[in-house]
């Protein structure tokens, strides 16, 4: 098959996970019906190999965890870390906090739900939750229309360090007198003036 090589390429660069040998024979099995010996299967991998072994492409096919991946290069190893460092240290915007915390405590939430307890629109919020992974669709509401619901993910819990739901702060942990400005006894007189 002349283009047997971009074919498997296309499968590794397509696959999560490493995509072993069988799993390759099976793909162009059903796709082809055609049943390719290990060894032509090989030799496209070694063809690719080749290919992407050269100075100018970043990345390269590897053998690991008894498959085939695309992984970049040692040379670029400082370059991605860096970007990656910088990804995870950019900031939640202050809008996105109100709606992540919002969907903390009420989950499973709609939008509109979201909206009448921000009274703004969480359509960007949303939109940026979902791409960094701290929120996930996780069905849809029994409502008119079937609005979609939102809930957090475990990266939210590694975002914020913690191991469940029940570790937030509850409402009443903001009332204990550790957490307030001042001498309560004298908070407590400046109340009773107030009323009087």
């Amino acid at each position: 098959m002349e283009y047997l090589p971009q074919h498997i390429e296309a499968l590794i660069y397509a696959s999560a996970q490493p995509i072993a040998l069988a799993d390759i024979q099976n793909v162009l099995l059903e796709a082809f019906g055609v049943e390719f010996a290990e060894e032509v299967i090989l030799e496209a991998l070694g063809e690719l190999r080749d290919r992407y072994g050269h100075d100018q492409h970043s990345f390269e096919i590897v053998q690991v965890a008894g498959g085939y991946q695309f992984m970049s290069k040692g040379a670029y190893h400082e370059t991605i870390g860096t970007h990656l460092r910088q990804q995870s240290t950019k900031k939640l915007s202050r809008s996105a906090l109100e709606t992540l915390s919002i969907i903390a405590y009420k989950q499973p939430v709609t939008k509109s739900e979201l909206e009448k307890i921000r009274g703004v629109s969480c359509d960007y919020a949303i939109q940026k939750l979902l791409e960094k992974e701290l929120t996930t669709i996780v069905g849809r509401a029994d409502s008119i229309g079937k609005p979609l619901l939102y809930g957090v993910t475990d990266k939210f819990m590694d975002y914020f360090g913690i191991n469940s739901l029940e570790e937030l702060p509850q409402p009443k942990d903001f009332a204990l007198p550790e957490n307030t400005i001042g001498n309560p006894e004298e908070l407590m007189v400046e109340d009773r003036n107030e009323e009087e």
